[in-house]
């Protein structure tokens, strides 16, 4: 089995951008810069043959390059415990094709639907057993946060794998919009 997911990478200058603000809370994992990225579909554990019918459907999909740019923060949560951290994208409707069109890719290949709503965003840092009063703080003292508009002409499919660090992401594909 290996664990897959389809995604924008961010380019370099916007990832040192972010570098800044990725502090301030104790106890959060932050993300390095080269594992910053906009997951376009989590497609979760997959088998080998189900990856190569995944990567051959992502190869039909088709978009023109994207305009992108961050526009917000915010945070993510499991009932009591907030678990991440992220700088949100500004609407894009454009960037919301291609997530479904990655979506249809991966039901073509025989995938269940993804049951999350798609929220457009780089996770800057995961969380444990943070603070809240933390978490609110560095929302607060972050809000203003965005970039330069960014183009971006390809997305990747992307293997994870857990390290004592956290993830570890490997490129598996790139394909250009």
């Amino acid at each position: 089995m290996i664990r897959l997911f389809a995604a924008l990478a961010i380019p370099d200058g916007v990832a040192q951008s972010l570098a800044p603000s990725q502090c301030g809370i104790v106890g959060a994992r932050w993300r390095p810069a080269e594992a910053l990225h906009v997951t376009l579909r989590f497609f979760g554990d997959v088998t080998e043959v189900m990856a190569e019918d995944l990567d051959a459907e992502l190869a039909k999909v088709t978009s023109k390059p994207l305009t992108l740019s961050l526009s917000s923060v915010g945070a993510f949560d499991e009932g009591d415990r907030i678990t991440a951290i992220w700088a949100g994208l500004q609407e894009n409707e454009a960037l919301r094709v291609l997530a479904g069109r990655c979506e249809a890719a991966a039901r073509r290949a025989g995938l269940k639907p993804e049951g999350r709503k798609f929220t457009p965003h780089v996770t800057l840092a995961y969380l444990g057993r943070t603070d809240p009063a933390q978490v609110t703080a560095w929302l607060a003292n972050h809000g203003d946060l965005k970039s330069e508009p960014f183009i971006v002409s390809q997305f990747g499919l992307y293997s994870s794998w857990q390290t004592s660090e956290g993830s570890r992401y490997t490129t598996e594909r790139i394909y250009c919009l």
